[in-house]
């Protein structure tokens, strides 16, 4: 069964359509990127799919359940819908969303939750691999672009979410932190975990299974392997 489904997206700004009737599909266990010229709504179609913004039309289905995305103006979304975005969905945006006010434990214990899980994974897991127990006393505020990145990445894996939605995650990561990175999606997806990837990175793509290009508002899935101008002859 598609671990995610995804049909009909749409959403608009005011006259302006951003998706108009977007369809793609990701199993468990597969990265699937997704590729396109800035301002191709990429991040919005993230958006709807963790559940931070509603969509104008269209259905989303997470292992077959169906999850309602769309309101209607001045109705409140349905009752549960949001619970089934949290539980499969974890979601690193490119803008940061970290309180900088506060040290790095204290960051990833918001999300966490349980300070024991913290512990543990700040031990032996993903944050200790990510170097993150190094820099748990520090104030975010005071951490470069790419300690940030490696700390949202560290809030959206807080209870293993089956599906990790990232936007732009190399952005700001030395090259020793996107090898980080991609070594745990690997990890991720042999755990049966479902990766969707928004990207510009050619690197990012060699994880990928499968490939959408979002153009003038409408996903269609391409070669995985394309690269260079053939990639750009897509998406352009």
């Amino acid at each position: 069964m598609e671990r995610i489904c995804v049909t009909g997206i749409e959403r608009a700004y005011g006259r302006k359509k951003v998706l108009r009737g977007v369809d793609l599909s990701a199993e468990a266990g597969q990265c699937v990127g997704i590729v396109g010229a800035n301002g191709c709504g990429k991040s919005t179609l993230l958006n709807i799919l963790a559940g931070l913004r509603r969509a104008d039309k269209g259905m989303i289905a997470f292992d077959g359940v169906v999850a309602d995305c769309v309101t209607q103006e001045r109705q409140r979304p349905p009752k549960g819908s949001e619970q089934l975005f949290i539980r499969y969905t974890g979601y690193v945006p490119q803008e940061n969303t970290l309180i900088p006010e506060l040290s790095v434990r204290d960051n990833l214990l918001l999300w966490y939750g349980d300070s024991e899980v913290l512990e543990r994974e700040l031990a032996e897991g993903f944050l200790h691999m990510l170097g993150l127990a190094e820099m748990c006393s520090q104030k975010v505020g005071k951490l470069s672009g790419g300690m940030k990145k490696k700390v949202s990445i560290g809030c959206a894996l807080a209870g293993n979410p089956p599906v990790l939605l990232l936007d732009e995650p190399g952005a700001a990561l030395d090259l020793p932190g996107k090898a980080k990175v991609r070594e745990h999606l690997q990890r991720y997806k042999g755990m049966g975990g479902t990766v969707l990837l928004a990207t510009h990175e050619e690197t990012e793509l060699d994880i990928c299974d499968k490939l959408y290009a979002l153009k003038e508002g409408q996903c269609r899935e391409i070669d995985v392997g394309l690269r260079r101008d053939a990639l750009l002859s897509q998406i352009l």
